[in-house]
């Protein structure tokens, strides 16, 4: 078994998962936003483009929604991505209340770069893990995200 880069912290004895997946998720980001920079893009900018590049015109609010991402966030974000030519805000013409999200014809320019983004980030990630590991990390990976889901889908609702 490989060693933590980082040592678990004697209050974090009782969580070396916990703190493990804290130490990549920190570190996974860092490197994403190290790549992310090359195109002129922040961690989480580039997801608000998948989503509007694979569906089209967004409301803003289902864009949050997707994204469980607050109102200002999303807000903050479709606004940066507006500046830079990526993405154009629209009235509804059903509801002026409304603002629809849509992405540039310049940004599929991005698209492609995007992609080879996120094929680095994989490689990055994986480095030289096997078939067989890459598919028991995602298995390992989807029980616990279905764990923390299923914990926090009561105080959702609440």
């Amino acid at each position: 078994m490989t060693e933590p880069t980082t040592p678990v912290p004697v209050t974090a004895h009782g969580g070396p998962v916990s703190h493990a997946i804290f130490q990549l998720a920190r570190l996974h980001k860092l490197t994403a936003g190290q790549l992310l920079r090359r195109l002129g893009l922040h961690p989480n900018q580039e997801l608000v483009m998948m989503r509007l590049w694979d569906v089209g015109p967004q409301k803003q609010v289902d864009l949050a929604a997707i994204m469980e991402s607050d109102s200002a966030t999303i807000t903050r974000t479709v606004q940066r991505l507006e500046r830079a030519g990526l993405v154009r805000k629209i009235p509804s013409t059903s509801d002026r209340r409304v603002t629809i999200v849509e992405p540039t014809p310049a940004s599929l320019a991005l698209r492609h770069e995007v992609e080879q983004v996120w094929n680095d980030l994989e490689a990055r990630t994986l480095g030289d893990l096997s078939d067989d590991e890459q598919e028991e990390t995602l298995r390992v990976l989807g029980r616990l995200e279905a764990n923390l889901a299923e914990a926090f889908e009561p105080q959702r609702r609440s």
